[in-house]
């Protein structure tokens, strides 16, 4: 009677489990914190649909790759949404040089861009377990590396930029922690100040309208 009992009771356990397993929603799956690796492919453009020189073609866009790391924390809402905040650091191989016989409308000498940051929010729709979708959105700050020549005298200077983000993307998890992910990215920066070297004080801050497009792919793990 007691082996009778016994068997019973590990059947019961054991059929028992898919059903606790069964009550983790879709959008568990993607709650708590996470870090990522990004790399992909950066576009800077002037946001002015203005040609500013009328006799010739200005070069009005630099392209190059975008690489650096992100953090976040997500939670679930629900069955499937999931909600969260992330930070991000970037870099970005983008730059142009006027040694060449084409001008730039950045900047009379070298233009390259810098490093950028951003903090924002992202709100996502777990299809499953394995793969969310998500939309995003927050404050964005980018350097622009500048340089310019009289013939004489080279001026290095910083232009740094304030404006939004925007962007989407798809999620998929790849075992039990790791996931990567593919993203659009957009930002527009309206404000700019330029940051002097040495002991010259920063420029008032001044209307710009710059643009940045990019698509970068990401690879990361969840705690």
């Amino acid at each position: 009677m007691k082996k009778i009992c016994a068997i019973l009771a590990a059947g019961t356990a054991i059929a028992a489990a898919p059903a606790y397993a069964q009550d983790a929603t879709p959008a568990e799956a993607f709650s708590g914190f996470h870090a990522e690796a990004l790399v992909g492919y950066d576009h800077n453009r002037s946001g002015s649909s203005e040609d500013v020189d009328n006799t010739r073609d200005l070069k009005q866009s630099i392209d190059g790759v975008e690489y650096g790391g992100a953090i976040g924390y997500d939670i679930p809402l629900g069955t499937n949404l999931v909600a969260g905040a992330e930070a991000e650091i970037t870099d970005s191989s983008a730059s142009w040089d006027n040694n060449n016989d084409q001008p730039n409308v950045f900047n009379l000498g070298r233009v390259e861009a810098g490093r950028q940051y951003y903090v924002g929010a992202r709100l996502g729709y777990a299809m499953s377990p394995s793969t969310m979708v998500y939309v995003k959105g927050g404050y964005s700050n980018a350097r622009y590396n500048l340089q310019g020549t009289d013939g004489t005298t080279n001026l290095r200077q910083r232009l740094d930029a304030d404006g939004y983000r925007v962007g989407a993307g798809v999620e998929q998890k790849v075992g039990e922690n790791a996931f990567v992910k593919l993203e659009y990215k957009y930002a527009n920066y309206s404000k700019g100040e330029f940051d002097f070297n040495g002991d010259t004080p920063d420029s008032s801050r001044f209307n710009l309208d710059t643009d940045r497009h990019s698509i970068t792919a990401g690879v990361g793990v969840r705690f």
